[in-house]
């Protein structure tokens, strides 16, 4: 499994990359391999707001569905509409072409409880 040093992680398989006040979410290479092929995804509103470990989404594959949670606080600057027509992108390239959605960072003490790489790597080994 895939895990991106520049990236950081929650336990509930969610990843974050910062770029100044907002950040992108998407789910791991481990969520998406574990769900299997993942058949839709519904997104938030942008403009919606989010407290940390809220529900902001969900991903449906031919196995389960599971819900998507925010890892930070703060409100939805943009969706990714790709996923719309083809969620299955987050199989092919999760950390890329794959991500969830764009969140304007609320409170940046929200990013210091985050895994870094190493530490996810360690969770999802055991």
């Amino acid at each position: 499994m895939r895990v991106p040093d520049d990236l950081k992680y929650t336990s509930e398989h969610e990843w974050i990359k910062i770029d100044g006040n907002v950040v992108t979410v998407g789910i791991t290479d481990f969520a998406q391999d574990s769900l299997g092929d993942i058949v839709y995804v519904q997104l938030p509103e942008v403009g919606a707001t989010f407290e940390v470990n809220s529900v902001l989404g969900e991903v449906e594959s031919t196995k389960s569905v599971s819900d998507i949670y925010s890892p930070i606080g703060g409100s939805v600057s943009e969706i990714n509409e790709q996923l719309n027509e083809s969620p299955e992108v987050i199989n092919s390239d999760p950390y890329g072409q794959g991500w969830i959605c764009k969140i304007a960072i609320q409170n940046t003490a929200d990013l210091e409880v985050l895994l870094s790489a190493e530490d996810y790597s360690t969770l999802t080994s055991s």
